[in-house]
Parts: structure tokens; C-alpha cells; sequence
């Protein structure tokens, strides 16, 4: 008897094709305007995970004519002077978006850099005026995981109007905005997470499973509603007995994979959406502060 695999929601190649839309489309429009967009991206410190995604960044936005204004500070700068820097950027008519790279140093206080930002060049959508936009399906910058994947979703025309979706996971980074946005789509939404009694009974009625909880292999092919459209946002590193690390993510992919009618691989899947998504804000709030229609 054949074995059913699930088929692919392919993050990679979904921001491929946003990325040559992107370029296409600043390309165009940059010698009419006379810059490019610019995003800054803030760094603190020498975390190595840190700096590998913000190299990333910076290379997606010089894939697609973005300018990047990225700028790392030594582990013991204050708060006052990056309080300064944020000032700064706000006013500076060469950016159009912001990003403060999280985990920060202990000394100092995230929640209070981000609050810092013009909610209008809040590049992560992460500024409570931002969120707040959202609750009330105002136009707004979205926060780029949560965007990513509905992007996903409409790429593969997986209807969401009436279904049930469940989100395991309720961070302010993704499950909190990403049971908003499946809401605004008209999907019938439930929040679980770590503490939610007999999670299996509610991942088992989900058609549209989103696992954002950031624990490995949490989700098994027995939790998952045959059939269903299976999200895993999870990134977790893991080592092997021989010493070798991978990433893996917060689903079991050799369980899922028979049960599931779609999933996203981990990498590959939900990681690069985000980063397009980032790229897409950047360039929203150029077209915003410059007056002109975003028609993408």
C-alpha cells in the first residue's frame, strides 16, 4: 500500500518569488524617487545566533535594492544611547524601517527600545499601536512571522473562511498575532499552549494547525486531524548523539508527514517568510511616506 505524503508548503520558493517582485518593483521605482528604502537593523552584543540572522537580513535586502543602515553596538551600550540612536533613525528620511535585533543584553529593557520606534517604520510590526491596528483590522504594519504564513497559506489558495484553526503557542511574536489574523480571515480560532489540558483532544480538531511554541518535536502525526494543513514555525537546535546540531522544528516530521495533507518543512518553510515579510514591511512604509499606492 502507498504511503501518503504530505505535500510541501515551500516557504523558500514562495520568498524567492516575493523577493524578484520586490526588486522588480524598487528597480522601477527608485530613479522616479531618487533613493531606495532603507532598513535599519539594530544589534547589541555578540550573540552568534543574532548575528547570523541579521547577516541574512542584510543579504535579502541587498537581493532586492534595499539599502541597509545595520548597525552593531558593543555589549555594554546603555540604554540612553541606543534610546538616542532610535530618536535618530525616526527622523532620518533615508529609512523606512527599524528593527532592534531581540535577545538583547540583561541591562536592558526591550520592550522600551521597541516602544521607542515610530509605529510607522516599525519594520517587525511589533509596536503596540502596530498590534493595536490589528485588533481593529486597521491598516497597519503585520508582524512579519504571523504575515509570512498567511502568505503561505493564500499562496497554496488554502481556504481558511469557517475553518477550524487551532495556534499552540501565545507569544506576542506569533501566537497572539497569528490567532488575530486567522480571525480577520474568518477562520473559528483556538489558542492552546503549554499549559492547556490535553492538547491532543484540540490539535485533533484543527483543519489549519499552527505550532509556534518553540519545543522540539511537540506535535505528532497522532495529535493531527487527517487531512489537515499542518504550520510549524518552531526553529529549535538540536544535537545528535554524535555531536552534530540541526534544526528541527516544533513538529514531528516522520509522523506528521503520513497525516497531514500539507506541511512546512523546517528549514525552509516559515524562516524565509519572515525575512520576506520584513523586506515587504520596509517597502510599505516606503510607498506609505512617500505618498504612493501599494498595489502588490
Amino acid at each position: 500500500m502507498e504511503t501518503k505524503t504530505a505535500k510541501l508548503l515551500d516557504g523558500k520558493a514562495l520568498a524567492e518569488k516575493i523577493h524578484h517582485t520586490l526588486l522588480e518593483r524598487i528597480t522601477n521605482l527608485q530613479p522616479e524617487i531618487g533613493r531606495p528604502p532603507g532598513l535599519a537593523v539594530l544589534m547589541v552584543g555578540d550573540n552568534p545566533a543574532s548575528a547570523a540572522y541579521v547577516r541574512n537580513k542584510e543579504r535579502a535586502c541587498a537581493k532586492v535594492g534595499i539599502a541597509s543602515f545595520g548597525k552593531h553596538f558593543p555589549t555594554e551600550t546603555t540604554q540612553a544611547e541606543l534610546e538616542d540612536v532610535i530618536a535618530a533613525l525616526n527622523q532620518d528620511e533615508q529609512v523606512d524601517g527599524i528593527l532592534v535585533q531581540l535577545p538583547l543584553p540583561k541591562h536592558l529593557d526591550a520592550v522600551t527600545l521597541l516602544n521607542q520606534i515610530d509605529p510607522d517604520k516599525d519594520a517587525d510590526g511589533l509596536h503596540p499601536v502596530n498590534l493595536g491596528r490589528l485588533v481593529r483590522q486597521e491598516a497597519g504594519l503585520r508582524s512579519c512571522t504571523p504575515a509570512g504564513v498567511m502568505r503561505l497559506l493564500a499562496e497554496y489558495k488554502i481556504p481558511l473562511q469557517g475553518k477550524q484553526a487551532v495556534v499552540v503557542g501565545r507569544s506576542i511574536l506569533v501566537g497572539k498575532p497569528m490567532a488575530l489574523m486567522l480571525l480577520e480571515a474568518d477562520a473559528t480560532v483556538t489558542i492552546a499552549h503549554s499549559r492547556s489540558h490535553d492538547l491532543k483532544a484540540i490539535t485533533q480538531n484543527a483543519d489549519i494547525l499552527i505550532a509556534a511554541v518553540g519545543i522540539p518535536g511537540l506535535i505528532t502525526g497522532e495529535m493531527v486531524k487527517p487531512g489537515a494543513v499542518v504550520v510549524d514555525v518552531g526553529m529549535n537546535r538540536v544535537t545528535d548523539p554524535n555531536g552534530k546540531s540541526r534544526l528541527v522544528g516544533d513538529v514531528d516530521w516522520e509522523s506528521t508527514s503520513g497525516v497531514a495533507e500539507f506541511l512546512t518543512p523546517v528549514p525552509g518553510g516559515v524562516g524565509p517568510m519572515t525575512v520576506a515579510m520584513l523586506l515587504q514591511n520596509t517597502f510599505a512604509s516606503y510607498l506609505r511616506r512617500l505618498g504612493i499606492n501599494n498595489d502588490e
